[in-house]
C-alpha cells in the first residue's frame, strides 16, 4: 500500500511538472495512450480482458464519465496549486463516499461517522482557507474532482462482479485518453520535447504500478490494517513538493492534512469493522 501511494505521488508530481509546458488535454491524451496500453497488456496477461461489448454496460460507462470529470478537474487544479495541498484535499474521498452513500443510497451512518465526516471536511476548509487572501479558486476544482471520484467509486459498487477490475480500468483509461484527443483541437497542441515524453512515460508506468500494487495490498492484507496506509501518499507528496517544486507546506496545510487523515483513517477502520466496502483504493486521476 505504501509503495502504491508513492507511485501515485510520483505520477502527480510528473503531471504537475509537465503541465507547465502542455495543456491538460494533451496530458490526458498522451499519458492515456501509454496507461491504456500498459493496462491492456496487464489485463491480457491475467486473462481479465473481456469482449468490447462489456464497455457499454451502463455502470462501466457511467464510471468512465465520472473518471473523466475527476481527471480534468484534478489536473487543472494540480498545475496551479501546491502538490501537497491537492493531494491532501483529495484524501477527503472516503469521507465523501460515505456522505453520498448515506444521502443517495440510504446507507445507515451512525453519529460517530457523521462526526468524522464533519471533522474531515473541516480539515479541508483549513487547507483551502476560503476566508484568506491565499485562497485559490483552483481548490474548488480539487473538491469537484473529489465529488466526481466519489460518484465513480459508488458506481463501481453497482458493477457486476463478473466484470474484472482490470477490464474496467482499461475501459476507463481508454475513455480518458479519447477525451483528451477530442479536446485537443480546442486546447491546442504544444511541441513535445524528449523530457516531456519521458515524464509522461514514467507517469503512465507509475499509475500502472500503483494500480497493481494497491490491488495486491487490498487482496492480500487485512483491510482494517492496510487501508489507513493509503494516507502515506501525503508524505510522498510533501517530499516531492519540496524537492521538485520547492513548495514548503504552510502550517494550515499541515494542520488540515492531519485532520483529514485522522478523520479518514477512523472512517476506514470503522467501516471495515462493520463490513462496508470503502474507498481504500482511491484511484489517482
Amino acid at each position: 500500500m505504501v509503495a502504491s501511494q508513492a507511485a501515485f505521488a510520483v505520477n502527480d508530481a510528473l503531471v504537475k511538472l509537465s503541465s507547465g509546458s502542455i495543456e491538460t488535454a494533451q496530458i490526458m491524451a498522451l499519458r492515456g495512450v501509454m496507461t491504456t496500453t500498459l493496462l491492456v497488456a496487464l489485463a491480457l496477461w491475467f486473462g481479465a480482458l473481456l469482449p468490447i461489448r462489456h464497455a457499454f454496460h451502463p455502470a462501466v460507462m457511467c464510471r468512465a464519465l465520472a473518471d473523466i470529470a475527476t481527471t480534468i478537474a484534478y489536473i487543472s487544479a494540480l498545475r496551479h496549486m501546491p502538490l501537497a495541498n491537492t493531494t491532501a484535499i483529495f484524501q477527503a474521498l472516503p469521507l465523501t463516499i460515505t456522505l453520498l452513500a448515506a444521502i443517495f443510497l440510504r446507507e445507515q451512518v451512525g453519529w460517530r461517522r457523521w462526526c468524522a465526516i464533519a471533522t474531515g471536511f473541516l480539515g479541508v476548509l483549513v487547507i483551502v482557507r476560503p476566508d484568506s487572501e491565499g485562497f485559490n479558486i483552483y481548490a474548488v476544482w480539487v473538491v469537484l474532482s473529489v465529488l466526481a471520484a466519489a460518484v465513480r467509486d459508488l458506481v463501481t459498487r453497482a458493477m457486476p462482479s463478473s466484470i474484472p477490475s482490470l477490464h474496467v480500468a482499461c475501459i476507463t483509461a481508454g475513455a480518458v485518453c479519447l477525451t483528451g484527443f477530442a479536446w485537443l483541437p480546442v486546447a491546442g497542441w504544444q511541441p513535445m520535447t524528449g523530457s516531456l515524453w519521458a515524464m509522461l512515460a514514467v507517469a503512465a508506468v507509475a499509475v500502472g504500478v500503483g494500480y497493481v500494487l494497491i490491488v495486491l495490498a487490498v487482496r492480500m492484507g487485512d483491510m482494517s490494517f492496510v487501508a489507513p496506509f493509503r494516507y502515506t501518499v501525503l508524505l510522498s507528496a510533501f517530499v516531492l513538493g519540496i524537492v521538485i517544486f520547492a513548495e514548503i507546506p504552510q502550517p494550515s496545510a499541515l494542520l488540515g492534512s492531519a485532520i483529514v487523515v485522522a478523520s479518514g483513517a477512523y472512517m476506514i477502520r470503522r467501516e471495515t469493522r462493520r463490513g462496508i466496502k470503502t474507498a481504500a483504493e482511491a484511484e489517482v486521476p
